[in-house]
């Protein structure tokens, strides 16, 4: 069935256009800068032209993202076959490659079979969730021949993973242990080949302890999931036409029992519905250098093809920020490179129990040819120095010695200077939130031994005659923002408004059939994930929104029919959105003309952050917001910045990283590039604690406070004060026993109060549905001010909260106002509408995206 839509988007020439050939190019140097060199013993770089031997399940199926609302549709995915081959390199394992294509296919057909069996067919309101919990398993292929090998000293072995929402992973193998095919693929070409390269193309960590020592294996490089230009990006890198400068987000271990939270995560232990935060504060490094567990790659990690010499030349600070004044010298003979200064604290341990050090700032130089140097500065916030009281719902710098350390990894680094703090400072205070309901049992460092550990770094400080900085820091000033122009319009109208209709305003555009059409419920932009209520436009001028999914880039359909006559649309639904159209069958319509929305698959989430780089960031931003004024998108579902608390969570390919500050500076520098272009915004989410996928609409996040705000809302509270995102998306699961969609805490007292968000906070997808937990009308009163993507149930409900005193009108005013201000800003946009509507030519949409 076609779908009847006010508005289209699309272009009706199938050809490449300037913008996606402008776009793959950020795409392939994001790529690039986040391809993580993990072992190099000297093969790397290889000449181009060379005859190498390529195997393994990513050689021409190649994953370029995760499944789900994370998925783009791009035009074209270039493989790390293609990628090589473009590169010049010959290939002597195609026949393997051809052999393996075959396997795969098959195998696709096998899992879309039965995703159909058991949900009874695309159009079944469990297709969704049938779809998301069968993940798909790559095929072994067949064995390594000599044929396959001959003429090549060199094989390169790609180890793939694929992941998505609404499935944790499993410490098993073929998933987070190497499978025994590819264990024996791997003694094979150790044994066949002078050299071999692992490419590890997977979403998250796996455990690779044993190819790192391994001594025959000579170079391993992480590739992630790197968008629709990995295989481009990889040849980059091998040949040394972009010398690697990615680092890692997280902590690899030695071995995954070395995870604080290793044997109680997720399906660990049996218990999906309390997922108890033992771990408190040490997630990630924090963890491992404070216990003094030795990791296989530390934060931060990642080699070069040359070296850097990093200087600190001063230390200033004043009562609110730290700057630290670095020169970068690349110290090599012959490769141009770029290196990250990383900025920890080691925080005196007198009062509350700390983690060993933190990181709080960081900057990437410009590519430096050998011998040359460069100056940089690396400033944070008094608040990076901080810690939480819960006793006294304080922000608190502690009295005592703050030893600043710079280097290029967590367990790479020079002490610098010493920050004399002489009596404690208040830097905020705030209202407690989201109380344990149970007790929790946290994870402590013996506090005597850090202390000891604190007292040694200050006398080798002493002796070293590191400066002393007198620091007294002030208060963190929140600067409440004036009321704007739109505010007074959208107040105004608020007042005007009758009581159906400000209930409809809360509510997303609720569309015949959309229980089924999980992700794909928009009905402006087909394909698109959902849009907000249009009941005002015709009355009042204020139309309803249309929001895309992420995080990698915007997920459409990338092909759909229009018939203009009957204004129908065809090939919209979620089956064409879900794994570019693979579950979808053709819809031949008469008089429909065919129209193309090809988006830009970014790489995921976590190569992004292995950057660095926050003026990358905003420039994929900028890229994502060209294609968001052509398709007529006004939000975007992401960044997303949940911690990668473990290596198991399904979703971590979305995510940052384990660490909240550097989650927050690269959320806030893809918001502020996508929002520097008229009317469109971002979406951060998912807020908060949104750390694991199975059983995520029931699971409760049980943590302290401290927890909570050290690290789960640090990140979100960055961004929200740096970039002032359009909207928060809360999250699923609940936290301390209250559904996120339903905590004031958190909507009102953090995002408003504390932090003066100005924009909409909406719900995630179906948490109001049976299986969702969260009540509608408890959503209103939280101040979570859109329930998505809407159900004729919401309305009801609401309406009874209403009538019953329960929820309060002026409550229900608040929410339609916010979301009213942050409609007229994308109204913006609207003045943008006439010139693609009015464009026939694929030039001249062409000169439009160049101009915005």
């Amino acid at each position: 069935m076609g779908k009847r839509v006010r508005a289209f988007s699309g272009c009706s020439s199938p050809v490449r256009t300037k913008r996606e050939q402008k776009n793959s190019e950020i795409a392939r140097r994001a790529a690039g800068e986040g391809i993580v060199l993990l072992k190099n013993e000297g093969v790397l770089p290889l000449s181009s032209g060379k005859t190498i031997a390529l195997f393994g399940a990513g050689a021409a199926r190649t994953i370029k993202g995760g499944t789900g609302s994370g998925d783009v549709n791009e035009r074209e995915s270039v493989s790390i076959l293609k990628g090589l081959k473009d590169a010049g390199f010959q290939i002597t394992s195609e026949k393997w490659i051809a052999d393996y294509d075959e396997r795969f296919w098959k195998a696709r057909q096998d899992w879309k079979q039965e995703i159909l069996q058991e949900s009874g067919g695309i159009g079944a309101a469990d297709f969704f969730q049938v779809y998301s919990s069968h993940v798909f398993l790559m095929p072994n292929g067949r064995e390594i021949t000599e044929e396959d090998l001959q003429g090549a000293d060199t094989a390169l072995y790609v180890i793939s993973r694929i992941a998505g929402e609404n499935a944790d992973r499993f410490a098993q193998s073929g998933d987070y242990y190497l499978s025994e095919r590819e264990k024996e693929d791997l003694r094979v070409l150790c044994e066949k080949c002078l050299h071999v390269i692992v490419i590890l193309n997977a979403g998250g960590q796996i455990d690779v302890k044993e190819l790192a020592e391994n001594p025959r294996i000579e170079a391993m490089l992480f590739i992630g999931q790197p968008g629709m230009e990995g295989g481009h990006a990889l040849a980059d890198a091998l040949t040394g036409r972009l010398t690697p400068s990615g680092k890692l987000t997280d902590t690899w271990a030695k071995a995954y029992e070395d995870f604080p939270n290793a044997d109680i995560f997720s399906h660990q232990n049996g218990d999906l519905e309390a997922e108890q935060y033992e771990e408190g504060i040490y997630v990630g490094y924090r963890y491992f250098d404070s216990f003094g567990v030795e990791p296989l790659y530390p934060f931060g990690f990642g080699l070069s093809y040359t070296n850097f010499k990093i200087r600190c030349d001063r230390i200033c600070a004043d009562g609110q920020t730290v700057s630290v004044g670095a020169t970068v010298e690349n110290s090599g003979d012959v490769f141009s490179g770029k290196e990250i200064v990383q900025v920890y604290c080691v925080c005196p341990q007198n009062g509350l129990v700390k983690e060993a050090k933190r990181l709080c700032g960081f900057a990437k130089t410009r590519r430096l040819s050998p011998g040359e140097s460069q100056r940089i500065a690396v400033s944070f916030p008094a608040k990076a120095l901080a810690s939480y009281d819960m006793k006294r719902s304080l922000w608190i710098v502690e009295a005592g010695s703050y030893i600043l350390q710079i280097g290029n990894s967590s367990r790479n680094l020079t002490s610098v200077g010493v920050l004399r703090v002489e009596k404690e400072a208040v830097i905020e205070k705030v209202s407690p939130i989201c109380p344990l309901r149970s007790a929790l049992q946290e994870l402590a460092p013996a506090k005597d031994a850090m202390q000891r550990r604190v007292r040694q770094l200050e006398k080798q400080a002493k002796e070293e005659g590191l400066p002393v900085i007198s620091f007294a820091p002030q208060e963190e000033i929140i600067r409440r923002r004036p009321v704007s122009a739109y505010e007074k319009k959208a107040a105004a109208l608020t007042e005007k408004l009758t009581k159906e209709e400000l209930i409809a305003m809360v509510i997303g555009e609720v569309t015949k059939g959309q229980s089924s059409a999980l992700g794909a419920s928009g009905v402006k932009v087909p394909g698109a994930a959902g849009e907000t209520s249009g009941i005002l436009e015709e009355k009042w001028g204020a139309p309803g929104v249309s929001m895309a999914d992420g995080p990698a880039g915007l997920r459409l359909v990338k092909k759909y029919s229009y018939n203009p006559d009957t204004k129908e649309v065809y090939g919209a639904g979620i089956s064409h959105a879900l794994e570019g159209g693979f579950f979808a069958e053709d819809e031949e319509e008469e008089g429909a003309q065919a129209r193309y929305q090809y988006c830009t698959a970014m790489p995921v989430g976590t190569v992004l952050a292995q950057t660095w780089n926050l003026p990358l960031m905003e420039e994929v931003g900028k890229a994502i917001a060209v294609e968001m004024h052509e398709f007529k998108v006004a939000w975007w579902l992401a960044p997303g910045m949940n911690i990668h608390r473990n290596p198991l969570c399904g979703r971590n390919f979305e995510y940052y990283s384990e660490d909240p500050l550097l989650s927050g500076f690269l959320a806030a520098a893809v918001t502020k590039g996508v929002q520097s272009m008229p009317g469109v915004g971002t979406t951060i989410k998912h807020f908060a604690c949104n750390n694991q996928e199975d059983n995520r609409k029931g699971s409760d996040s049980i943590l302290s406070e401290r927890a909570l705000r050290e690290i789960y809302l640090r990140g979100f509270e960055i961004a929200v004060k740096t970039a002032q995102p359009m909207a928060i998306m809360t999250s699923y699961n609940l936290i301390n026993g209250v559904h996120t969609a339903n905590s004031f805490d958190l909507c009102t007292v953090a995002a408003r109060q504390e932090w003066d968000f100005q924009g909409v906070i909406m719900t995630d997808w179906t948490t109001t549905y049976a299986d969702g937990g969260s009540v509608p009308w408890k959503c209103v009163a939280a101040g979570n001010d859109l329930i998505m993507p809407g159900c004729a149930g919401d309305f009801e409900n609401i309406e009874k909260a209403l009538e019953s005193g329960a929820l309060k009108y002026e409550e229900l005013q608040g929410c339609v106002q916010r979301l009213l201000t942050v409609i007229y800003q994308t109204l913006e946009f609207e003045s943008c509408r006439p010139y693609l509507s009015e464009m026939k030519r694929e030039d001249e949409i062409n000169e439009f995206c160049e101009y915005v």
